[in-house]
């Protein structure tokens, strides 16, 4: 039986009806601001645009006035954010009717967990599968939180829509409601004046746990629970979800990420669950309120509302309440011990005035911490722990929930452990009191710099950079294995970035001992070139702690980014699993070692077939490397938005990985606009965290390809045609003369890098070198400019070239196309990226370089891009682009129309402002245009 995705235009009339209605509302704002004259400008571009007679819309472009370009920016870059909530809103109904009717669909958890259940070792698969999606702190989503905030109210106005058709709901408030708040976001800023800083960064991602993924993750991990148990397998403590974080970590070219910001990002990780936990309680609080003369409870309970300071007389009767009350009571007082930081001393807080704030009947996220940080600082007198208790961890504060759980069980009360309780307390088991662990990450050149630095100032080694890689090991092993003392403990004077560096390592230590193992568990080292690399990271930790002779409390993890990283990683993991040491680290880790795969790097280095179908081989080489040395070899993806930077729909980039390559655990970044896509509200957030599962499940115990004669033929075959594509593409990003003054001219590329989207420089050194621009800005550039150039250069002429070697060539594809996941799914999205490219406006792109030898590169490009079209649509055996993709093709079709005109509007304003024709006022029309193009593609970055 085949089943389908769920897809957002699966009721394409009701997204119709709605974006007339915002569309009505948006035009008659915007009318109103700039009058009927200037607006009749805007009708007939969007008339010349539906007939796409782009030479016309091009001459009123380049005639409208800076002031008039103000408003036309906004009105075509608001537009497709409006489509884009409605269809946000159209697909969290259809994951609920799906869910509510007993439908199936491509991804549904109980058709998953029924396909596991039938494998010998059901059980074990069940509760060790985790899949950890990474928040991370590169920050595509160029919109402010403001306008997040603005969006997020208009899609719960959309929700109420089919209420209001229903007469259920008044409309006409409704519609004044709707109006009111697109005229706030049509006079309100969408870009951020002032770059981001970290802690923005932290701040701003801690919304998404608030209002969607805590949510989210504890409803989806009880449901998976229950669908195990009803096909006869009892879990005991599965966590299939859990979260992971750059931000605050990942200081590998952000020099604003420091100790602070660690010790910050953590915090505020804390704060912002065990908030949830106090209201959570606050809301069992309210509900329980059984009576002794009605139930019976057990001593426990009992002694834990003897242990309460509510004393009023009302409570006498009902101890389930006062029990909630003295755990509520620790509760806050972790926090303010948390906020304290152990400089200030804590109190313990009167719990009326607590409850007279958060015991309301209403939930607000920031009451409980903003009141408590107005105790702290009031604090006067110091308390001891005995007298005014804590939870020192997570397991204590869930001992005290079982306790009430099995008083209710044991008298009888099963139906009250539905819900709010048994929710409370998965979330305890899924996030602790840290919320999402902290990867670390720095530069493997950083990580040198330092230990040479303390091996000279210990008179170890006079010029460490200096010795071979062999000499390296044989010092940096003789230090991990034979000395116990820091190299750190001298009285030499540190540098600056020394002195930074063990900062932080010093204050990953502190959080791991205050808040648990789990709130930093593994630190990543970029460029990771050589097995001297991860023991120079593991000299930095041995200097705080966290890294000994026999156990390592933090694992290195390796990341490999560029092609020639990849094709070495065999032999650089070969040789780091053979030392005795590194079998204790590993062992530490119950025996997984996990590594990191760069998609962003090796695509800009090789193209996307070389980098593809590199990080596809490098799995199945690594995976039998760990094997072969009786280890866990789990991955880490990371992956961007884009096709470009490894996106695509996640349930197929995960069922294409080599089978065997997920043994139980996998890890994979969500970044920028990807992040709001996903997780921007519960429902939508449930569904793309069910697909994770559920295709991480399915290939472990799918094995699509049975015939390994055939697998093996398969990737003779791409080894071939991979050689060929990097070739080509390399001959003309590294090859032609022209190439990089034909990125740098014909595309956004300087506005792109001074637009504020996050802390982190565009390049890690100079943005006039392509090698040194990170990937981000890259892809970022090719997108505005509608060439979308990273996800699909050098595919045709390769597969051109293996097609026209030998007749029967083209059917082995097809055939290839139609039995190999891994190869259907690099095709898709070939297909899907060339249906977002507009070679038309590229043109117009191109003609912004300044010579003709310039300008001819783009010819280079159209061939190609024409080549590549229709070599995947003969292998595809389609007629079009999309074909199995409607949704997407509705969309697009949706939205092109409006977000074209950006394209247009964008390229006047870049002749004006390199022209000196457009004021410092008006530049960031520039940058509202980069907005508006990025959220009608919605995959930027």
């Amino acid at each position: 039986m085949t089943v389908k995705k769920l897809e957002s235009s699966n009721n394409q009339a009701i997204i119709t009806e709605e974006v007339n209605i915002l569309k009505d509302l948006l035009e008659e704002t915007t009318r109103q601001m700039i009058g009927d004259a200037s607006f009749a400008k805007i009708e007939e571009i969007v008339a010349l645009s539906a007939k796409q007679d782009y030479t016309q819309l091009d001459n009123l472009v380049a005639d409208l006035s800076n002031e008039e370009m103000v408003v036309v920016s906004r009105y075509f870059s608001i537009l497709p954010l409006l489509i884009n909530i409605s269809e946000d809103v159209d697909l969290a109904y259809e994951i609920n009717y799906q869910n509510n009717t007993n439908t199936d669909y491509l991804g549904k958890l109980s058709m998953t967990i029924d396909m596991v259940a039938g494998q010998e070792n059901a059980k074990e698969i069940l509760e060790n599968v985790n899949v950890v999606p990474v928040l991370t702190a590169h920050p595509t989503q160029v919109q402010r939180k403001t306008v997040l905030e603005l969006t997020n109210k208009i899609h719960d106005l959309l929700r109420k829509y089919r209420d209001v058709r229903a007469g259920v709901v008044n409309k006409e408030k409704w519609f004044s409601d709707l109006r009111r708040y697109i005229e706030i976001i049509m006079q309100t800023d969408i870009i951020r004046e002032k770059k981001l800083k970290v802690k923005n960064e932290i701040t701003n991602v801690m919304e998404y746990y608030n209002s969607s993924l805590i949510q989210a993750i504890t409803k989806l991990t009880n449901e998976y629970k229950k669908i195990a148990l009803e096909k006869g397998i009892e879990l005991d403590n599965p966590t299939p979800i859990t979260m992971g974080m750059w931000i605050g970590g990942d200081r590998d070219g952000n020099p604003y990420v420091t100790a602070e910001t660690l010790r910050l990002s953590a915090t505020v990780q804390s704060e912002v669950i065990i908030n949830y936990y106090i209201e959570k309680i606050s809301g069992l609080y309210r509900t329980f309120s059984l009576s002794t003369s009605l139930t019976k409870i057990s001593p426990e309970v009992e002694k834990l509302a003897e242990l309460s300071s509510d004393k009023s007389i009302y409570r006498e009767n009902e101890p389930y309440r006062k029990a909630f009350h003295y755990i509520q009571s620790k509760l806050i007082q972790t926090l303010i011990g948390l906020q304290s930081n152990g400089n200030t001393p804590t109190s313990r807080l009167d719990s009326t005035a607590v409850y007279s704030n958060i015991n309301t009947g209403s939930s607000n996220a920031g009451v409980v911490a903003r009141y408590v940080q107005d105790k702290v600082s009031e604090v006067a007198t110091e308390f001891t722990e005995e007298d005014y208790p804590r939870y020192a961890t997570a397991k204590e504060f869930k001992d005290d929930l079982l306790i009430i759980k099995k008083s209710l069980l044991d008298n009888g009360d099963d139906a009250l452990l539905t819900g709010d309780l048994n929710e409370l307390i998965q979330a305890v088991d899924v996030f602790g009191f840290y919320l999402a662990s902290i990867d670390m990450r720095q530069d493997s050149s950083v990580q040198e710099a330092c230990v040479a630095e303390l091996l000279k100032s210990a008179n170890i080694v006079d010029d460490y950079s200096s010795l071979s890689e062999e000499e390296k090991c044989e010092v940096l092993l003789k230090e991990l294995e034979e000395d116990p003392r820091t190299l750190s403990s001298t009285n030499v004077e540190k540098s600056e970035l020394l002195q930074k560096e063990l900062a932080i390592y010093k204050v990953a230590r502190e959080l791991k001992d205050k808040l648990g193992e789990e709130v930093i568990k593994q630190h990543i080292i970029s460029h990771t070139e050589s097995v001297s690399d991860m023991f120079e990271l593991a000299i930095m930790l041995k200097e705080v702690g966290l890294i000994d002779k026999d156990k390592a409390r933090i694992q290195i993890v390796p990341l490999f980014e560029t092609i020639e990283d990849l094709d070495n990683s065999r032999e650089i993991m070969t040789q780091y699993l053979e030392y005795d040491i590194v079998k204790k680290w590993v062992a530490t880790n119950k025996n997984y070692q996990e590594i990191m795969l760069g998609y962003s790097d090796s695509n800009k280095d090789g193209g996307y077939l070389a980098s593809g179908w590199t990080l596809y081989k490098a799995q199945n080489e690594l995976t039998q490397i760990g094997e072969d040395h009786g280890v866990k070899i789990t991955f880490f993806h990371g992956r961007g938005g884009t096709v470009g930077r490894g996106g695509g729909p996640s349930y197929e980039a995960i069922t294409s990985q080599p089978f065997g390559s997920i043994k139980d655990r996998i890890r994979l970044t969500e970044q920028g606009e990807i992040i709001e896509n996903k997780y921007g509200n519960k429902d939508v957030a449930y569904y793309n965290l069910e697909m994770l599962i559920s295709a991480s499940l399915d290939r472990m115990v799918t094995r699509m390809i049975t015939d390994p004669n055939e697998i093996d033929d398969f990737r003779a075959t791409m080894d071939d045609i991979v050689a060929d594509s990097n070739v080509i593409y390399r001959d003309l990003v590294f090859g032609n003369p022209h190439f990089y003054d034909y990125f740098f001219e014909a595309s956004p590329i300087k506005e792109v890098s001074s637009l504020n989207i996050g802390s982190r420089p565009a390049a890690r050194k100079t943005i006039t070198e392509i090698s040194g621009l990170r990937a981000i800005p890259w892809v970022f550039s090719w997108s505005q400019n509608r060439i979308m150039f990273p996800g699909w250069y050098g595919v045709g002429s390769a597969f051109k070239h293996y097609i026209d070697a030998e007749e029967g060539n083209l059917a082995k594809l097809q055939y290839m196309y139609e039995k190999w996941p891994f190869f259907n799914s690099l095709l898709s999205n070939v297909d899907m990226v060339l249906s977002k490219s507009n070679m038309n406006i590229a043109f117009q792109y191109a003609q912004l370089a300044e010579s003709q030898e310039v300008r001819d590169v783009f010819n280079i490009i159209l061939d190609e891009w024409q080549l590549t079209k229709n070599v995947i649509l003969a292998i595809e055996n389609h007629d079009d682009l999309l074909e199995e993709n409607p949704s997407l093709r509705a969309s697009l079709d949706f939205r092109l129309p409006y977000f074209n005109v950006l394209n247009y509007i964008q390229i006047e304003l870049i002749k004006r402002l390199r022209h000196e024709q457009l004021d410092e006022d008006y530049e960031k029309l520039i940058h509202t245009t980069i907005n508006g193009i990025a959220t009608g593609l919605r995959n930027s970055g």
